[in-house]
Parts: C-alpha cells; structure tokens; sequence
C-alpha cells in the first residue's frame, strides 16, 4: 500500500511564527483503527480522501503516516485556569499538522489531540481515550449543526494502545479542524515575555487570519496599502498594525465572543473549563473536555467536577467571557497608545461594549426560540425575562 499521500498544507503559523512552539512527531500507534471519518468535511478542506483506503485512513489520522507538506507543530501558551496563572502551558497532548486552504477559501488548521507527550506535557502521557474522543465528535457536530461556531471534528482513529485513567482505557486519536488555534493564552505567553515587537507580529498575524478587513480599512490602515496582508496568507513581516488597527482587533475579538457566548446561553450549553487558553481569537468553540447541554434551567448549573466554586457555571459564562477578554486587554496595551492611561481608557470603552453586545445577541436568539420577530417589539424583552424567570423558579427543562 502506498502511504506518500500529499496534502495541500501552507503552514504560515510555524513559518511565520516559530518562537511559539516547537517542531515535533506524533507517537506511533501500535495498531491503529479508524473509528469515524468526515467524508464531507474532507472535502471541503480539499483533502485527497479518495486515494486513501480506512487502512490508509487509519495510518495518518493516528500519525503513524505524516502526509507530505506536513510541519507537525507543538504550540506554546500560557493562561489563566480557574483564575489563577499558569505562565506555561501548551499542547501536551495536541499537535499542529499543518494549515489548508478549504474550498471556500478559508485557512483552516488541521491537528491531533491525543498524540502523544510534547515539550508541554507537564507530566502527563499525552494520550487520549476513545469515549471523550467520540464524545468530541458528537457535540462538535452537534454544535456546527445548529450554527453555532465551533472546531470540527474530521477522523477519530483507535491507537490500539491503552490509556491510564480512573481505569484502563482504549486510547485514540482525534483529528481536530480549527479556523486557527490562537487563543487568549497564546498573547499572554507573548505577553510575558515583554517583546512589544514579537506581540505587533502576533497581532499583525491574527489580524491577517481573522479579521482582513481591519488591515485593508481606511481608518489606521499601514501606510502602505499594498503591503496589508492578504486573507489566504497572512504574513507578520510586511506590516506593523496601528494602534487604531490594534483597538479595532480588540473590538472585534470582543464582538465574536459576546455573539459565541450568546448561543452557548441560548443552546443551554455549559463549556465548562473556560480558561483563558480555552478562549479562541476566531470566536470558535474549542476544547470539549467537561462539557455538557443543562436539563433543568439554573444559573448556577455547573457540569465540570473539579469545578468545586461554580467559577464556570452556566449562569457565569457572560461574566467569564468578559473577564477572559480583559486579560487579552491587558497584553495589547503596549499598541494600544503613546501613554497608559490612554491605553488603559480606550482598552476599557471596548472592554465595557461586552455587555450590550452580548445582550443584544442572547435576546436575539431568545426571540428567535419563542418565534418572535428577529427585532425586538414593543413587550418582547419583557416576555423573554419573564420566561427566564419562570424556568429558573420552577427548574423547568432548559430546551
């Protein structure tokens, strides 16, 4: 069988941004077996999926075959957990493939989760097990489903190896699509490290991947227009974003989270452990570890079980977004202005937005859900508080 498959990889993260992870391999799996696989979804990242065979399937979503173009990647973030500072944390367990162009023209990165010990493991073995595995697959799907944004789930393959947990399990790997993996930890690593220059190229890079059109406005746009960077490949070399462009990143960052945060609220859906590292620049939902959709309606509903103070309860989810945004503020400041204070001032008028944005959004979807017209009429936002309230008193089901 013939394994030297290509994919149409354009790696721009590990070329353009090097110092934030380490090359790396995946452990091989000692017979591995593919569980699911997303025709469609390989399709539309342009992936050769018809020359590949399960067996063959099954040999590179494990890592054991590492296709052509492949720049296997292990990044490096820190991050606020349960609200206490962790300057180094990373993929312990996950690892960049590589980066493709999809067939609507959207870069998208491709990586593993379960593929064994990196540089950022700290301690632990870096595998995963099948269940949560397919557990991902399931809500993941679910979420992409009903419109809500969310990483995608493209293969699941048996390692064939065992995982220690509680008890012994199968192991497995999961291949994980992103529009990207930046997160809230990966500017506080930067951050950290005090490099207003590595964090203008950070922001330079983010900007180019998400949110082009802050590059090409005419308001604080560089001052050589043909050197912003192009959607389809960003770059951190041309360009240095302004201040204007760093605030307008800021506001925008801040936009897709209050509408994210909105749907997880309408949806019932309690992520569980958002960390700051668990918080995506693209406004994805990632991470399903302890997750799960709330039954009886309660604010203070909480899934994770070493959630011991009910930090992530469903209820909190708002406060947290914003909370997590913050901490994004506070690593832009430098680009923000010539002074603190002014930087501190204009971080804090996006900061405040949160609210009204994430309100507007929640009472959206809400009016949506009671069959109401998409903008709010006169009692409409009195009929949605009253529901609210009824569910909470007489813990009615959520859905």
């Amino acid at each position: 069988m013939d394994l030297r498959i290509a994919f149409p990889f354009d790696n721009t993260y590990a070329r353009d941004l090097p110092e934030l992870g380490v090359p790396w391999r995946p452990a091989p799996a000692s017979a591995p077996q593919l569980l699911h696989f997303d025709d469609a979804l390989a399709s539309e990242l342009g992936l050769p999926s018809d020359a590949m065979d399960p067996q063959a399937r099954a040999a590179i979503f494990s890592g054991n075959v590492v296709p052509e173009g492949a720049e296997p990647f292990a990044q490096v973030y820190a991050g606020h957990q349960f609200g206490g500072w962790s300057p180094r944390l990373g993929d312990g367990r996950a690892l960049l493939l590589g980066e493709v162009i999809d067939t609507q023209g959207r870069r998208r990165d491709i990586a593993f989760k379960g593929s064994g010990r990196t540089p950022f493991a700290r301690g632990g073995d870096g595998k995963a097990a099948v269940g949560p595995m397919l557990r991902e697959v399931l809500i993941s799907e679910w979420m992409h489903a009903v419109g809500i944004p969310t990483t995608r789930s493209l293969a699941v393959v048996a390692t064939g190896d065992s995982v220690m947990r509680e008890q012994v399990l199968p192991g497995a790997v999961l291949t994980r699509v992103a529009a990207s993996h930046l997160r809230v930890g990966t500017f506080e690593y930067v951050a950290a490290g005090e490099s207003e220059e590595q964090m203008a190229r950070l922001v330079a890079y983010a900007i180019a991947r998400h949110y082009p059109e802050i590059a090409r406005s005419d308001s604080g746009q560089p001052s050589d227009a043909a050197a912003a960077p192009s959607a389809d490949a960003p770059t951190t070399n041309a360009w240095t974003p302004t201040s204007a462009q760093a605030i307008a990143f800021l506001a925008a960052v801040v936009e897709r989270q209050a509408r994210l945060i909105a749907m997880w609220m309408n949806a019932g859906f309690i992520h569980g452990v958002m960390n700051t590292d668990n918080m995506t620049i693209s406004g994805e939902t990632i991470d399903y570890g302890p997750c799960a959709f709330m039954d009886a309606h309660h604010p203070s509903t909480v899934f994770s079980s070493i959630d011991h103070g009910g930090r992530y309860a469903y209820g909190n989810q708002p406060v947290i977004a914003q909370w997590n945004l913050a901490r994004l503020a506070e690593t832009l400041l430098p680009l923000f202005a010539a002074t603190e204070e002014e930087a501190i001032e204009a971080a804090t008028e996006v900061l405040v937005s949160f609210t009204a944005r994430y309100d507007t959004a929640w009472r959206k979807g809400m009016r949506a859900k009671l069959g109401l017209p998409a903008e709010p009429t006169a009692g409409s936002d009195a009929l949605v508080d009253d529901l609210v309230a009824t569910m909470e008193a007489q813990r009615l089901d959520h859905t």
